[in-house]
């Protein structure tokens, strides 16, 4: 039998382990990898190549990074390769109809959700942020929509009380990649039905932004707690406290809701080596890591040695984060 001809387009890290996963199988052979261009990165704005590139690199494949997929150059390059599958893992551009239907197996989606919930850009956080408890992989061959192509394959995990958006992220990029080398030889061989997804229960999780992060003190400890942990790494959750030249943006990493004595929504309550206690709009939040702009992430103990948070500090907005 012939190799099985596939051009892999991916771009982020949750796509390294379901790339590492092809590289495994003899019987596919790697055309060329599509991911986007390098970017701008860190302090230094130097280039820095996207992580699927380096894992690319690592096995010697072809990387193609256009600009634009939908460019007819672009179209014409892969065309030329002739896949027989194309799969897609966390890319970042959309394919165009051209794409779509130049291999015989039509273009693979390894999307970290349980579709139809959280179609889009950043599933694993909203899964996260909304308290959700479970969450998953699907696999689905791609059409003309935002993540609404049928199912070929999909499997759960259970979303840990001690999940945050990182730890989730790398427990669905393994199962994706083992799901993935599960589906494609069904899948060729016919074995597999597509499976429509459902208008009912269909959400869409948009995009996450920096002002995402800003905490807003009036929502209830849980949902507080739900969302420093969908934003742990990126942005992170953060507000501001007055310092002796304005104020200062402080980061908070870990948090547990607790019982504690009404205080208005960003009051501290209590500022000792147990914690930082903050009023919410219901219950309170009791802070053990926390980060000073431009500082390191530190426990409460040695944080608050270096800067104190008195009870009866309000946290604030803040401005603008650019």
């Amino acid at each position: 039998m012939d190799p099985l001809r596939i051009v892999f387009m991916g771009t982020a890290d949750l796509a390294c382990p379901v790339l590492e996963a092809l590289a495994k199988v003899p019987e596919y052979q790697m055309l060329a990898v599509v991911t986007q261009p390098d970017r701008p990165k860190g302090r230094d704005l130097q280039l820095s190549p996207p992580p699927v590139k380096v894992t690319a690199q690592k096995y010697g494949w072809t990387v193609y990074q256009p600009i634009r997929l939908r460019a007819e150059e672009s179209i014409r390059t892969i065309a030329g390769w002739e896949p027989d599958l194309i799969v897609v893992a966390a890319y970042g551009q959309i394919l165009p109809p051209a794409i779509l239907s130049l291999p015989q197996y039509g273009c693979l989606n390894v999307h970290a959700s349980l579709l139809p919930r959280y179609r889009g850009a950043s599933p694993i956080q909203w899964a996260i942020l909304n308290g959700d408890p479970e969450s998953g992989v699907t696999i689905m061959k791609i059409d003309e929509g935002l993540d609404t192509g049928p199912m070929l394959k999909w499997e759960t995990t259970p979303i840990r009380p001690d999940d945050n958006a990182q730890t989730l992220h790398d427990r669905l990029a393994d199962l994706g990649g083992r799901l993935l080398l599960q589906t494609i030889p069904e899948y060729v061989a016919g074995r597999l039905p597509l499976i429509s997804q459902s208008a009912e229960g269909a959400t869409y999780a948009r995009k996450i932004t920096k002002e995402d992060g800003r905490i807003n003190w009036s929502l209830p400890a849980g949902e507080i707690a739900c969302r420093i942990r969908a934003f742990n790494p990126w942005p992170g959750s953060f507000s501001f406290v007055p310092g002796p030249s304005g104020l200062v943006m402080i980061k908070f990493w870990e948090a547990e809701v607790v019982e504690a004595a009404e205080a208005p929504a960003g009051q501290v309550i209590r500022s000792d080596p147990e914690g930082l206690v903050v009023g919410c709009g219901l219950g309170a939040l009791r802070f053990l890591e926390l980060q000073r702009e431009g500082k390191r992430r530190m426990k409460i103990k040695e944080f608050l040695a270096g800067f104190r948070l008195e009870p009866a500090v309000m946290f604030q907005p803040g401005f603008n984060v650019a």
